[in-house]
């Protein structure tokens, strides 16, 4: 696998980072883990309003983090499989071994 160009590669990581460092979409990716939902059942589960949820999961998309599949009259949202939440995986193993014990005083 190809890292970014040394150019971009900064700017490319700060897009990516800054992209999972909102509240609001980490919420909503964390959310679509468990299973493809639409706006309605999202805006459900997190407790937050349609509009908030849309342009939040419209950014995720732009930045291939999740997916829309068209069903029926509705659209459902999932996180990108291939990238992403093996990422969160990973992520998830890091926070459990490091940053879970910094916060109980641990390390």
């Amino acid at each position: 696998m190809d890292s970014p160009k040394p150019k971009m590669g900064k700017r490319a990581y700060q897009l990516f980072f800054s992209t999972l460092a909102n509240e609001t979409r980490l919420t909503l990716i964390n959310i679509l883990r468990q299973k493809p939902l639409n706006v309605t059942q999202i805006c459900e589960v997190a407790n937050l309003e349609q509009s908030l949820v849309s342009h939040h999961l419209k950014m995720l998309e732009h930045h291939g983090m999740v997916f829309k599949k068209k069903e029926g009259k509705f659209r459902y949202y999932t996180v990108n499989e291939k990238t992403i939440k093996p990422l969160l995986e990973s992520i998830d193993a890091h926070m459990k071994e490091y940053c879970c014990k910094i916060l109980a005083g641990k390390r």
